[in-house]
């Protein structure tokens, strides 16, 4: 989107305040003057109050922040749901709901539900169920999206809130303020301003001007969002490569870790069976004992051969014959 200046303000008629007769006495810093009855608003602060704003919900969203989207007022609705699904941030624009924001831990429960029904009916479970039944459902799922549609995917309390007219989202307004959530509203000059962080003095009642307003803000949260979530996207492909190559080194290490194991296992099992080898033939020559010094000359006479007797000489037979 083209930049916008002090030119395409008032070519928007952000400009036109409300009649002289109904303006709040604390908005007299950013009113210009009048003509015929209406307040003109300064578009020297109102162009830089809204670069101010603009500059801040550019850094909420680069920073991965929820803005929440509010504008109910028929001149308003539609910008405000086409630029908060542009941004895929959540939105208000047909009805507040009492307890959005203070109340926000019951209001996830309905928001539950309605992702429960979402779900039956995507499924064509729905049409399965008794008619009654069915019928009661589907009224329950018409009025849960009518009131909690643009803020089925707001998993917590927004960083800051986008409001338009003050004084038709004075719920909203009183329920960001109660929680200190920044408040950045495009601000007529029949409103007290003191809400807000970041005021932008304008024509809240025309389709142009809220248009205007919505869209500036809506192109920088879109850009700083939509940069922020290719981050994060490379951010967590990064993560997840880092987790896949630490688990395969840790596979690796045990790998590794259980073949050195299995090695030395067997190599320790071959050097216990080469000692028992070495010692088998041992064994029969450690049993033969050495004869002591007493027993040895019985053992050699027992091992020495009988002598024959000696046999009589031939003259001695002789004579007795």
């Amino acid at each position: 989107m083209a930049e916008v200046g002090v030119r395409e303000l008032l070519q928007a008629g952000v400009h036109f305040g409300h009649q002289t007769r109904r303006w709040d006495p604390r908005m007299r810093r950013y009113i210009h003057g009048e003509r015929e009855g209406i307040h003109v608003i300064d578009m020297l602060q109102t162009d830089d109050l809204l670069k101010q704003a603009t500059d801040f919900v550019t850094e909420v969203a680069a920073k991965g922040g929820v803005i929440l989207f509010v504008g109910t007022k028929k001149q308003a609705r539609d910008s405000i749901e086409e630029w908060a699904e542009r941004c895929e941030m959540p939105f208000v624009n047909r009805r507040w709901l009492g307890g959005l924001l203070t109340n926000f831990q019951t209001i996830k429960q309905r928001i539950k539900r309605l992702h429960e029904l979402r779900e039956l009916k995507q499924t064509g479970r729905l049409e399965l169920l008794p008619t009654k039944e069915r019928m009661s459902m589907e009224r329950e799922l018409e009025k849960l999206e009518y009131n909690l549609g643009g803020v089925a995917d707001m998993q917590r309390l927004p960083d800051a809130v986008v409001i338009i007219d003050l004084r038709t989202e004075e719920i909203g307004l009183r329920e960001a303020s109660r929680l200190e959530i920044p408040i950045i509203g495009l601000v007529d000059t029949n409103c007290d301003p003191r809400p807000l962080k970041y005021a932008i003095p304008g024509n809240d009642d025309s389709i142009r001007s809220c248009e205007l307003v919505i869209s500036t803000l809506g192109t920088a949260i879109e850009g700083a969002a939509a940069k922020w979530r290719e981050e994060e996207a490379r951010r967590k492909a990064e993560e997840e490569e880092r987790r896949r190559e630490e688990e395969e080194r840790k596979r690796r290490e045990a790998e590794e870790e259980a073949k050195q194991e299995a090695e030395e296992k067997a190599k320790a099992d071959a050097e216990a069976k080469a000692k028992e080898a070495a010692q088998a033939p041992a064994e029969p020559a450690a049993k033969v004992e050495k004869p002591s010094q007493a027993e040895a000359p019985k053992r050699e006479e027992a091992a020495a051969p009988e002598t024959p007797e000696a046999e009589a000489p031939p003259a001695a037979a002789k004579e007795e014959g």
